[in-house]
């Protein structure tokens, strides 16, 4: 339960007066400068929040920056939106578009890091918006903010679970070089089965999504080594710098570039969302002022250069934007490793990105909880006693 100061829910957490982040970070060293174990320090910091310690804290460094990687999902953001890219602008806004769109999200990063090292709390920018905000306004932005980012990050991991079905569509079809394919019921069937699973691991406990988010960082990698080497070993042609770099395409309908051009940025941005995943788990890292901004920030510089390595692979190996462009295949990223690497070797490709895809849903759905459970306890939500119930 929260601290009986917030018993009137959300509209006293925005009305009261607040400490100052400078303040609140001071009381939060002097407390560990006493002498005060991490965690003691931690409960002190949140204390002076105006929260009580209810989550054992169980993340430490590595898989608070997992959790971020993880629900950033480069590999998969980039794989699944791919064409989006590709039909809006082709290989010169991939390439352009992922390194302004990096820049710009990493200084977004920054500022968000900053204010969670001040309010580590669960909400995040719910929270962040509550305190920041003018009181007169803080109560409506708070509950708007609330809401839309929760039930957007529902959304994300119904939709990413829907993409791991995709993805089991596509390597059937793949194995079978085209003969066979799934059904709708069986697609949405699939999705259902990991949409369960994702809700049974976020039940059994926090210290399991830790460990699957520390394992993920050394997949993601390994994965991107994986895809990398076999793309540019195993494809029988390699397009030169002027189409990796500079070639321009158009599968929009649209006649203006422009506006194409623009079109395919959103392929990058849709990749590089999810960098705050990290303060939404801030109750449950350990010394959260420091890991949890950190995480936010070193999550976006890791997924830039990863997916950096990873779209220079797919430029130089497209081997024909027309054959992915008319795929039978669930998604066209398969018909690109299909064309490329052949039918085993592109089975192997796509099972790296469907773990990497199942991973970072799981990430959302875990967040999307403690969003729930934040605005619950600030009497944001219905059902407060069914969203705030924990496991023991």
């Amino acid at each position: 339960m929260a601290d009986d100061k917030k018993a009137d829910g959300l509209f006293t957490v925005a009305a009261r007066a607040s400490p100052a982040a400078g303040d609140s970070r001071a009381a939060s060293r002097a407390s560990h400068s006493n002498g005060g174990s991490t965690a003691d320090h931690d409960a002190a910091h949140l204390a002076q929040l105006g929260y009580r310690q209810e989550f054992k804290r169980e993340i430490g460094f590595l898989a608070n920056v997992g959790l971020s990687l993880t629900a950033i999902g480069v590999l998969t953001g980039m794989s699944s939106a791919f064409q989006s890219g590709l039909f809006s602008g082709g290989p010169l806004v991939l390439f352009w578009a992922w390194n302004i769109v990096s820049v710009f999200m990493f200084l977004i990063a920054l500022s968000q890091a900053e204010i969670c090292s001040a309010f580590p709390t669960m909400g995040g920018l719910y929270f962040w918006v509550c305190r920041l905000a003018p009181p007169r306004f803080a109560p409506l932005l708070g509950f708007v903010t609330g809401n839309l980012y929760t039930w957007g990050m529902v959304v994300t991991g119904v939709s990413g679970n829907l993409s791991v079905a995709l993805y089991v569509a596509a390597l059937v079809q793949v194995g079978s070089d085209g003969a066979t394919s799934l059904r709708p019921w069986q697609v949405v069937a699939v999705a259902w089965g990991v949409n369960l699973l994702s809700g049974v691991l976020n039940v059994a406990g926090m210290r399991a999504i830790g460990q699957i988010s520390r394992m993920n960082v050394w997949f993601t990698l390994i994965g991107t080594v994986v895809l990398v080497v076999t793309l540019f070993a195993a494809s029988p042609a390699k397009n030169d710098a002027s189409f990796a770099f500079f070639d321009f395409e158009n599968f929009t309908g649209w006649d203006n570039s422009g506006l194409v051009f623009l079109l395919g940025f959103l392929q990058a941005v849709y990749s590089l969302q999810g960098s705050e995943t990290s303060a939404q788990i801030a109750e449950e890292a350990q010394n959260a002022e420091w890991t949890a901004p950190v995480a936010i920030a070193s999550s976006i510089a890791g997924s830039w250069l990863v997916g950096l390595v990873y779209l220079i692979a797919l430029n130089f190996n497209i081997q024909s934007v027309d054959s992915i462009a008319g795929t039978a295949f669930a998604l066209p990223i398969a018909q690109l490793f299909y064309d490329a690497v052949g039918r085993r070797l592109a089975i192997l490709c796509l099972t790296v990105i469907l773990v990497a895809q199942w991973a970072a849903a799981l990430t959302a759905w875990t967040a999307s909880s403690r969003l729930l459970f934040a605005l619950a306890r600030d009497s944001a939500f219905p059902g407060k006693r069914y969203f705030m119930a924990l496991t023991r």
